[in-house]
C-alpha cells in the first residue's frame, strides 16, 4: 500500500511539474510577445481638455454662450418681476373682485408660471445647442491637429493624458499648438 502511494506521489509531482513548466514557458512567450508588440508601437499623450481651453477659438465660443446665458437669464429676471408685480396686483385687488374674476386671474398666473417654465428650458436647450455646435468645429480641428501631429512624428496611439495614472510617453501638447499656430 506504501508503494502504491509513493508511486502516486511521485507521479502527481512529475504531472505537477509538468504543468508548472507548461505553465511557466506560456508565460515567458506571452510577456515576451507583448514586450515585442509593445517595443514596436510607438505611444504619446496629450491632454486634449486643456490643448482646447487653450485654443482661441474656444475662448471666442465660450464668450458667446456666456452673452447668449446672460441675455436668456435678463429675461427671465424681466419676466419673474413682472410675474411678481402682477400677483400683488392681484393679491391687492382680491377682495374688491369676484370670485369669477379672482379665479380668472389665478388661471392667468398659472399660466404664466408653466409659460415660463417652457422659455426657461428652451432657453437651456438653446444654450446647450449653441455650445454644441460652437464646439464641434473645435474639437475637430483639435482632432486633426493631433492626428497630423503623431502621423509626422510616428505615433501609432495618442492616449487623453487627462485619464492617465503614468504619463512617461512623449508629450504631444507643444507640438500641437505648433501645428495649431499657437
Amino acid at each position: 500500500m506504501k508503494s502504491k502511494i509513493n508511486e502516486l506521489t511521485k507521479t502527481n509531482r512529475f504531472n505537477v511539474s509538468k504543468h508548472l513548466k507548461t505553465l511557466l514557458f506560456a508565460s515567458v512567450l506571452f510577456i515576451g510577445a507583448t514586450s515585442f508588440a509593445a517595443a514596436q508601437s510607438k505611444i504619446a499623450h496629450i491632454n486634449k481638455q486643456e490643448l482646447i481651453k487653450a485654443m482661441p477659438a474656444y475662448t471666442q465660443a465660450q464668450a458667446e454662450i456666456e452673452q447668449m446665458g446672460k441675455t436668456y437669464e435678463a429675461q427671465m429676471k424681466d419676466s419673474f418681476a413682472e410675474l411678481d408685480k402682477k400677483l400683488k396686483q392681484y393679491d391687492g385687488e382680491a377682495a374688491a373682485q369676484t370670485q369669477e374674476e379672482n379665479q380668472r386671474r389665478m388661471q392667468e398666473v398659472e399660466e404664466i408660471k408653466q409659460s415660463l417654465t417652457q422659455f426657461q428650458q428652451q432657453a437651456q436647450k438653446n444654450l446647450q445647442e449653441k455650445e454644441f455646435n460652437l464646439l464641434k468645429p473645435i474639437v475637430e480641428k483639435a482632432d486633426g491637429a493631433i492626428k497630423a501631429v503623431a502621423k509626422t512624428q510616428g505615433f501609432q496611439y495618442v492616449v487623453d493624458s487627462a485619464m492617465l495614472i503614468v504619463a512617461e510617453g512623449k508629450d504631444l501638447m507643444t507640438d500641437v499648438k505648433t501645428q495649431l499656430g499657437m
